[in-house]
């Protein structure tokens, strides 16, 4: 491991004068999973490192009316801990739980994770599925983007040397609405993701017809994959096996995985078709449970 500064603002003008500064030389460290393994193994050598866990803006985890606010360095554990959220996003438990061992969950975030630009990333594909925006600020001012739009290719994200990623908001599920998250792994834990999937629906009040529908999967592509088209491809449909099938093979086709050491090709497109089936039919499953709670 080279050399570095360490650097811990406490407000977040100092963190964007600091990154406008050093851009290009300096990594912002939100739990440091991955960037801490990286700098060990040479495959970022960052000058700078700016601690986000001392600035309140990236820090902050609010449930209001309208949307969930996660700040860049809120912990995966602080997330499932949170039977509010837990309640209301049950996707985001889903993948927030199953990352790593309780000790990589206390630091891990998924802020760090969409970041990362993983193509295997667990939390990326759920926060796809929710509509989850990204707030960013530089020196130039601020922007929000879709979080499908993050992500570029393995390990690059959209965010320009001087930018930070503050925080995600997700709005509010409605009513008759319920999404899920699933994985195939060799092992229980501690393992990358050969393929995932994760589905949002919103059914109509009988329960009988999709509304509408988000669909995401990872693993599967050189980054974390919406599949627009599957997702609207339930629209209007009704609720049953046939209707998930044709979206599932929506998401197959979509996918454009590589052999690996944990996968091939055909496998991981048959995975993430059965994943998606399930996911889809977990969401259902789900959006029926809560159009019950608010009969």
């Amino acid at each position: 491991m080279n050399d570095f500064e360490y650097l811990a603002p406490r407000e977040l003008d100092e963190a964007v004068a600091l990154m406008t500064e050093h851009a290009g030389s300096a990594q912002l460290l939100a739990g440091g999973t991955d960037l801490l393994v990286f700098m060990r193994n040479g495959r970022k050598s960052p000058e700078f490192i700016i601690d986000a866990k001392k600035i309140p803006e990236l820090n902050r985890l609010r449930l209001d009316a309208g949307q969930l606010t996660i700040g860049a360095a809120v912990s995966c554990r602080t997330i499932w801990e949170n039977p509010e959220i837990a309640e209301k996003f049950p996707a985001l438990i889903d993948s927030t739980a199953l990352i790593g061992g309780i000790q990589i969950q206390g630091r891990a975030t998924i802020g760090g994770n969409l970041c990362n630009a993983a193509p295997s990333a667990d939390t990326v594909p759920a926060i796809i599925v929710y509509g989850a925006v990204a707030h960013i600020v530089s020196g130039k001012g601020q922007r929000e983007v879709p979080v499908e739009e993050i992500c570029t290719a393995p390990g690059r994200t959209s965010l320009a040397d001087d930018e930070i990623l503050v925080c995600l908001s997700i709005p509010m599920p409605p009513a008759n609405s319920g999404a899920e998250f699933l994985r195939f792994i060799p092992r229980r834990e501690m393992d990358i993701a050969v393929a995932n999937s994760a589905a949002y629906v919103e059914l109509d009040e009988a329960g009988e017809t999709f509304k509408n529908a988000r669909i995401a999967a990872g693993a599967v592509a050189p980054t974390p994959l919406f599949v627009e088209a599957a997702g609207a491809a339930l629209k209007n449909k009704p609720v049953n096996d046939e209707s998930i099938a044709a979206a599932a093979a929506l998401a197959r086709a979509a996918a454009t995985p590589i052999n690996d050491m944990r996968g091939t090709i055909e496998h991981r497109k048959q995975l993430v078709e059965v994943l998606t089936t399930r996911a889809l039919r977990g969401a259902v499953t789900r959006a029926k449970r809560e159009g019950r709670n608010n009969g």
